[in-house]
């Protein structure tokens, strides 16, 4: 009756590795998503920070200009002002002019006086017309360079809004690919996990139901015993039977999956925790490996292709039962075959 139980729970389904490998490779997706967005920004705040440092030294100029702008202007007022003395002395000579000419009979020479006064504000007059015509040419061309800079400062600011509708865009578009890639992703798993469904029921109808093969979640596993002798890594000449029936199931099945799915299939080696030791096999890890190698190259001997094959040691790291009795050593020795992708 023990047995019987024993057999029941050797027999039951596992189904979080299988949950593990197909989150871990979401999460994997997920990452690669997350890398390219963030390259995408990288560039994106390179763009925008060159935008800023040709804005800001735009505005120190336009600064300099206005200061420079203020000066002409008051340097203008003042030539206004001079200006306007000299008119108000013009007008007064110009009385004086004639007054002195009402009295150009009796006082010529102080005519003579009067009007060489008259020439020599007349001439300190034209002067200052002079430097006021000087001074509004040079405010003319402030104002043309003002009127440029505001230019080139509406051409930055239009392709700063550019940048800003191509960032959005490009996430509207990563957020999308991530999308579809997500779908992709769990298409890809749930044809992937409907193949290893028909490889374990067709190993099962090969193999027959027997207590030292099992299946353990998404993994198909055979007691080392049945394949090799006890810490050696030679097959066993009756194990040969046995691995031609599982490649015979798994050429079968390569028939049935499209060429595109990056299928292999992995032969993991498993130990139990008592250590070894010894001219070839130093440790669990070798005599694990040794085995899965062993497995994987007689299955493309078989005529399994090699790119589809993939062995792989745990040693005594990956146990399927924490007891320490020898039940439990012998179900931690194993061979597993996990139908998975690339």
């Amino acid at each position: 009756m023990a047995l019987a139980r024993t057999r029941r729970n050797d027999s039951g389904m596992n189904y979080w590795p299988g949950f593990v490998d197909a989150l871990s490779t979401l999460v994997l997706g997920i990452i690669f998503l997350l890398t390219v967005f963030v390259v995408v920004q990288f560039f994106l705040q390179q763009e925008v920070a060159g935008k800023d440092t040709a804005l800001t030294r735009l505005n120190a100029q336009i600064a300099q200009l206005t200061e420079l702008l203020s000066m002409e202007r008051s340097d203008k007022a003042d030539s206004a002002d001079q200006l306007a003395q000299l008119r108000a002395s013009l007008s007064a000579a110009e009385s004086d002019r004639d007054r002195l000419r009402s009295q150009a009979e009796g006082a010529g020479a102080g005519v003579a006086a009067a009007q060489g006064r008259a020439a020599e504000l007349a001439g300190a007059l034209e002067g200052e017309r002079k430097i006021s015509a000087r001074a509004l040419a040079q405010v003319e061309i402030l104002n043309q360079q003002i009127a440029a800079m505001r230019r080139q400062l509406a051409a930055i600011e239009q392709s700063l809004d550019i940048t800003e509708r191509k960032e959005k865009e490009s996430q509207a578009r990563i957020a999308d690919l991530g999308q579809r890639l997500n779908v992709a992703l769990a298409a890809r798993v749930q044809e992937l996990t409907k193949y290893r469904s028909d490889f374990f029921g067709r190993l099962r109808e090969i193999l027959g139901n027997r207590p030292d093969i099992r299946i353990v979640g998404d993994r198909f596993v055979l007691q080392s015993e049945l394949l090799f002798d006890v810490g050696r890594a030679e097959l066993k000449p009756e194990a040969r039977a046995e691995i031609d029936k599982i490649a015979a199931a798994i050429l079968e099945l390569s028939e049935k999956i499209p060429p595109d799915i990056a299928w292999v299939l992995r032969v993991d080696g498993h130990t139990d925790i008592r250590p070894i030791s010894g001219p070839v096999m130093k440790s669990n890890w070798d005599l694990s490996s040794a085995r899965a190698i062993a497995v994987v190259q007689y299955l493309a001997s078989r005529g399994i292709p090699p790119q589809r094959l993939v062995a792989a040691g745990f040693g005594e790291f990956q146990p399927i039962d924490p007891e320490k009795n020898e039940e439990a050593y012998r179900r931690n020795r194993r061979i597993e075959f996990k139908l998975t992708e690339r």
